[in-house]
């Protein structure tokens, strides 16, 4: 599978560097490919999976694009990224923490309409991605979109990083998810129980 990560912080990084472990191409996206701190990410993949590309380049030739950039820069880089992004599978990673609405699904919806949206690797902290077990339990991903082959694909990608994945429903259940996201928020920084905490489902 090809993916284009558009962002090279914490989260992308991580993601990155799973994926590329479970033999994805990765195709970082970036606004300055000369920057040395890109070259320094790609020196931590030992396998050559991955590369730095512009952000309309990575898109353009990937299959899954996941946007884990800052929130508040979204609406600025889609506008240009728009074609590239057209009938792609979308996962939205990005957080507007102060805002009311934290995810960037609405952006792009008006962006990509035919976009395949799902919502993903929001709900936790990228050390939760980097070692996905707790005590040596799985850690649980929950996330939502467009039900269907594209839902699997992103299944797929989530249990590659480590992540044991739990489907909420459709992009209706965006709100349900975002309200996870500011528990973890929450229980992680005000009640200082630290970015090491996650989630688990338990059924009878």
């Amino acid at each position: 599978m090809k993916i284009a990560i558009l962002g090279t912080g914490n989260v992308g990084a991580t993601l990155g560097r799973k994926w590329a472990g479970k033999d994805h191409e990765v195709i970082f996206g970036v606004r300055d490919v000369s920057a040395g701190k890109h070259q320094a990410l790609l020196n931590t993949i030992k396998n050559g999976q991955a590369t730095i590309a512009p952000m309309v380049e990575a898109a353009e030739a990937a299959e899954v694009i996941v946007m884990a950039l800052p929130g508040s820069v979204v609406p600025e880089i889609v506008v240009g990224l728009s074609p590239a992004l057209s009938g792609k599978i979308i996962v939205d990673a990005t957080n507007h923490v102060s805002a009311s609405d934290m995810s960037s699904l609405k952006t792009l919806g008006v962006a990509v309409p035919n976009g395949k949206l799902f919502r993903a690797f929001n709900t936790l902290g990228w050390e939760n991605f980097e070692t996905p077990e707790l005590g040596g339990t799985q850690i649980d991903l929950f996330y939502c979109g467009e039900p269907g082959a594209a839902q699997e694909i992103v299944e797929q990608l989530i249990a590659d990083v480590g992540l044991r994945p739990i489907y909420i429903g459709d992009l209706d259940k965006v709100s349900v998810l975002d309200a996870l996201t500011r528990l973890w928020f929450t229980l992680s920084s005000q009640q200082g129980y630290g970015r090491r905490l996650a989630f688990k489902m338990l059924t009878a």
